[in-house]
């Protein structure tokens, strides 16, 4: 099984390809698609889009994961990403794919065993259980994976 994780967000959003075999997962791809500051939002929605495609035609994941929002205080930030994830998820059903939503508890505890650990703890941790050498960079990017891994941990039988 190939899940896709997508940590959303208009300026970096960040994505993570993992593959399940067996009961080992292992990294496929990762990374961020960057949209440029004072671009006018349908064109930055538009090259996520545009950018999450390829990546879906170009890994072929059976699922994706993407962090559910939660936002206290700033309501423009949280319209902002609520755009991108919403054009992310557009992508992933155009690609074919069921799509999973995890709140940032659920991944935080489903990663560290600990739903209010910080973001240090759950990029070390995606580390281990991908069996990397270093953290994956940016956090955005480590964000993603946590996503991923999250889906395979919640739905393994």
């Amino acid at each position: 099984m190939k899940i896709i994780g997508i940590d959303p967000g208009t300026g970096i959003l960040g994505f993570g390809v993992i593959e399940v075999v067996g009961d080992k997962m292992k990294i496929i791809d990762a990374g961020v698609v960057k949209t440029p500051a004072h671009t006018p939002l349908d064109v930055r929605l538009e090259d996520i889009f545009d950018s999450l495609t390829e990546i879906i035609n170009g890994t072929k994941p059976d699922v994706m994961s993407i962090e559910k929002l939660f936002f206290s205080q700033n309501v423009t930030t949280a319209m902002s990403v609520s755009h991108a994830r919403g054009v992310a998820m557009l992508a992933g059903r155009k690609g074919g794919l069921p799509i999973a939503e995890y709140t940032p508890l659920q991944i935080k505890q489903t990663v560290t065993g600990y739903g209010k650990a910080d973001k240090k703890q759950v990029q070390e941790m995606v580390k281990i259980q991908l069996g990397l050498t270093k953290i994956p960079k940016p956090d955005d990017c480590a964000d993603a994976l946590a996503a991923a891994i999250t889906h395979y941990l919640m739905t393994r039988v």
